[in-house]
């Protein structure tokens, strides 16, 4: 699986979550390498960073600062699924490890 120049738009979130339907997430790979930059209604900048495995798993680290000027930091593991129509869906779990240390679910779907 390579995610490379690839886009993708949340489609659902945990409650916690502060990913937004507005959000585009523009993943880059190189290798094993990922990255990806992002921004939103709650979101100034983020970030994140991960591995691919050979199954196209991704296990990441994101850094963002959201409007009211916090950073805040997570963990997030996506498992890809490829749709009907051929676009790549991730199903990912996430947890803060900043804040509140919650956890929960989103649904990205590519654009």
């Amino acid at each position: 699986m390579n995610y490379h120049n690839r886009k993708f738009r949340p489609i659902s979130n945990s409650e916690n979550g502060k990913v937004s339907v507005d959000m585009v997430f523009h993943y880059l790979q190189y290798g094993n390498v990922l990255t990806c930059t992002y921004h939103g209604q709650h979101i100034l900048k983020g970030q994140l960073i991960g591995w691919v495995d050979k199954d196209g798993k991704i296990d990441m680290r994101y850094q963002q600062v959201n409007r009211q000027g916090e950073m805040m930091t997570g963990v997030c593991q996506s498992s890809p699924e490829i749709t009907v129509d051929g676009k790549i869906r991730l199903h990912e779990k996430w947890r803060w490890t900043s804040g509140d240390l919650s956890n929960g679910n989103s649904v990205l779907e590519e654009i």
